[in-house]
């Protein structure tokens, strides 16, 4: 039925988390797939970057943010997306990466052309490539530092990612305001929401660890004035992943982030499926919900990337990590985490994919499913010469088994649908440990 007009709707969404391309082809293709989402039972999806791409990191490198990847569709064809899933009460969420462009940016192509360029300042450079030591590098794996060689100007841009990703200048107003009108863009399009992808990298100073930063939030509460003078409803979902209390800020006072994803948690889920045990969870849950009332958490078991355990204790992330993929076929080495669907974590047995997401949907909180886990669709087969595993975790959806899963009641698409269906999220509850 058509969405109807409610302030806190993503208090108690049901969001799906998916690929375009990868789920159904193109935009048409999943236009023509929305009623898969009505019978599974999630009202909103988490469209993962659809934007013009230099091809590097799967979408998130960006060289044009106001339209669609030509193979993709175009921005008519996301028009009639959001009109036809609004028509059946599906709200959508884009992927919003304002931490980075792609190095094919026509803002970075500017900027990296000469020192004097107007844009120069969109980006961070230094002389050296020294500088935010304490900052992170996401992808150790990929690359030796955050400073990347600019022969053109004989210095150095910082990308937190990939290489070919540099991190722009959030303590240039430009920067702000560019991305600001870009946001109105799409929600003047009718989405929903952004998921502010690496939200706590936005601002760099010398001496600290770059994350989560006083003036990242500000840069926050400045996002969230902003769409709720011109957009009410319209929300933002913070990427972020540290501690609890830490997490916690990045709701503000109720003025900064509608929703957050519970990456503390999603770690201790994975805890208590290696272990058997629900004590942290307990615990987690009881230090989580003392926050604003018109903030939410979403809860996942997994994303696209890899399973972050960062805020585990590095024995017990080494546990998780032996337990869910023991021959490491899919570890970072270097990050020492590994990519791994719920599937191929449980060796495809149903029953402990089945308890798995018992355990998630009985959690408060928005529950996250990715795309795909409802049918138990597990890793892509091992390739040589990949160092960035996340890849196997970006598949094609299987229609095929999806048909032949919705016509029998005994499969596992049934009893996710079942269990979805059966969910009501509000306060928190006390668990039960899962069979």
């Amino acid at each position: 039925m058509p969405i109807e007009q409610n302030a806190y709707w993503w208090k108690t969404a049901k969001i799906y988390e998916l690929y375009i391309d990868q789920f159904a082809g193109n935009i048409q293709g999943l236009i023509a797939k929305l009623d898969y989402f009505t019978a599974l039972g999630v009202d909103c999806l988490h469209l993962l970057p659809h934007y013009p791409s230099g091809g590097v990191d799967q979408g998130y490198d960006i060289t044009d943010y106001r339209t669609v990847r030509a193979e993709l569709g175009t921005l008519d064809d996301f028009k009639h997306l959001v009109t036809e899933a609004r028509a059946r009460g599906i709200r959508i969420i884009t992927d919003f990466v304002l931490n980075h462009t792609s190095m094919e940016h026509p803002w970075f192509l500017e900027a990296s052309a000469s020192r004097d360029n107007p844009k120069r300042d969109f980006y961070l450079w230094n002389s050296l490539d020294y500088g935010f030591e304490g900052a992170t590098n996401a992808f150790p794996d990929m690359k030796p530092s955050n400073w990347i060689a600019n022969p053109q100007t004989e210095d150095y841009y910082f990308a937190t990612f990939y290489p070919e990703q540099p991190d722009l200048n959030w303590d240039n107003p430009e920067v702000e305001a560019a991305m600001l009108a870009t946001m109105d863009f799409w929600a003047d399009l009718g989405v929903s929401g952004f998921r502010l992808d690496a939200a706590q990298y936005l601002i760099k100073r010398e001496n600290t660890t770059s994350r989560g930063l006083p003036e990242t939030h500000a840069v926050l509460k400045r996002i969230r004035t902003h769409l709720d003078e011109k957009y009410p409803g319209v929300v933002i979902l913070a990427e972020a992943d540290q501690g609890i209390q830490l997490m916690k800020e990045y709701f503000g006072k109720g003025d900064e982030c509608h929703l957050c994803y519970h990456f503390p948690l999603m770690s201790q889920l994975w805890l208590a499926l290696t272990d058997d045990s629900l004590e942290q969870v307990h615990k987690t849950i009881e230090q989580s919900f003392d926050i604003p009332d018109n903030c939410q958490w979403a809860t996942f078991l997994r994303n696209h990337d890899e399973i972050s355990l960062v805020t585990l204790p590095s024995q017990d992330r080494a546990r998780v990590v032996d337990h869910i993929d023991p021959a490491h076929r899919y570890v970072m080495e270097k990050m020492g985490l590994t990519a791994v669907r719920v599937a191929t974590a449980f060796g495809g047995d149903p029953a402990k994919i089945r308890a798995a997401f018992e355990l998630l949907y009985s959690l408060p909180g928005a529950p996250v499913m990715y795309y795909g886990d409802e049918i138990g669709l597990q890793n892509l087969p091992v390739r040589p010469g990949v160092t960035d595993t996340r890849l196997y975790v970006r598949g094609n959806f299987d229609w095929q088994e999806a048909d032949r899963q919705q016509a029998d009641a005994s499969s596992l698409w049934s009893a996710i649908h079942a269990i979805i269906s059966r969910t009501t999220i509000a306060s928190p509850i006390t668990l039960e440990p899962t069979e």
